[in-house]
């Protein structure tokens, strides 16, 4: 058994998730084009929110930041498996498997407390409307959304650490399109056990803790919209918060199946389907979600392209 990690100048393999067989062009070339609408979904998304004042609210601020989140997250992976499949080289160096892995788990965890950030803002403006501006004033809003970043990016810290502290073995192919932590554990050498209950730990603190408060939040704003008297206002309300709760599903639906699992569960087949949709699909579905239940939104996008500052 040769060790690997007594230096850093090694590649790793990725073995990818297509080949250049006539169904895979297909499904490449589909993933590519949602890739292309995702990117530019969210970038007109977080640009729309910019320049829109009508738009410079709690509620949007959140969503602009989801939008630079979901953007970062399909650029850490897609862009490198994009360039192995046209170029035919499948390897990536250790550095560039640690960057991915740095800002994909980052990203992931950093959604995860967002999403619940925003659950929290849609609970404070339909339950307590009146003190809405009080409670959820701009430095507040701020500071939640720096919190969120903060705590992705120390669990993205805390599994590059471990990861880049392990020794490696002479077979070094990943059975994935991008490095990701499941996906490299069966490499090493070194017992991981110890690493898989610590991220198991991070996972369930990552995952439950804000689905708990997302869980919270919306049983008190249900039991607010059911009281409501005014039909515009309870439609209102369901229409912003079942869009919400949709990505809620979409995203931690994805991220339970794939972390919350035993490691002997995983096969290779099953985590690369898992991980392209919520590291693709996901960044693409969120914004069609948002703009088409949302008046504001689609108003804004309308007026935007009248006056020609998104072209």
């Amino acid at each position: 058994m040769i060790w690997r990690n007594q230096t850093f100048n090694f590649d790793f393999i990725l073995l990818g998730i297509f080949s250049h067989r006539p169904i895979h062009i297909f499904l490449f070339s589909l993933v590519l084009g949602i890739f292309i609408v995702a990117f530019m979904e969210n970038i007109i998304m977080i640009l729309l929110i910019y320049l829109d004042t009508q738009l410079h609210t709690p509620m949007y601020f959140l969503l602009r930041q989801l939008s630079l989140m979901d953007l970062m997250l399909i650029c850490t992976t897609v862009p490198k498996m994009t360039f192995n499949y046209f170029s035919g080289r499948k390897s990536i160096s250790l550095a560039g498997c640690g960057i991915q892995i740095f800002f994909y788990v980052s990203m992931l965890g950093a959604e995860c407390f967002l999403l619940a950030v925003m659950a929290y803002d849609r609970y404070v403006a339909i339950c307590n409307p009146l003190r809405y501006t009080i409670l959820i004033n701009q430095k507040l809003c701020i500071l939640m959304t720096v919190a969120s970043w903060i705590l992705g990016s120390l669990d993205g810290i805390i599994v590059l650490a471990a990861v880049l502290s392990f020794s490696y073995c002479s077979s070094l192919e990943i059975h994935h399109f991008f490095c990701d932590v499941a996906a490299l554990l069966p490499l090493s050498c070194t017992d991981t056990s110890a690493f898989e209950r610590l991220l198991f730990i991070c996972c369930v603190i990552m995952l439950v803790l804000p689905v708990s408060v997302i869980i919270g939040s919306y049983s008190r704003v249900i039991q607010a919209v059911i009281s409501m008297h005014s039909e515009e206002s309870r439609r209102k309300a369901f229409t912003t918060c079942s869009s919400h709760l949709s990505v809620v599903g979409l995203y931690y639906g994805a991220a339970m199946f794939m972390y919350m699992r035993p490691a002997s569960s995983h096969t290779p087949d099953q985590d690369k389907i898992v991980s392209a949709f919520y590291t693709i699909l996901t960044p693409m579905l969120n914004p069609l979600i948002y703009s088409l239940r949302n008046k504001e939104v689609s108003r804004g996008f309308q007026k935007l392209l009248r006056k020609g500052k998104l072209m």
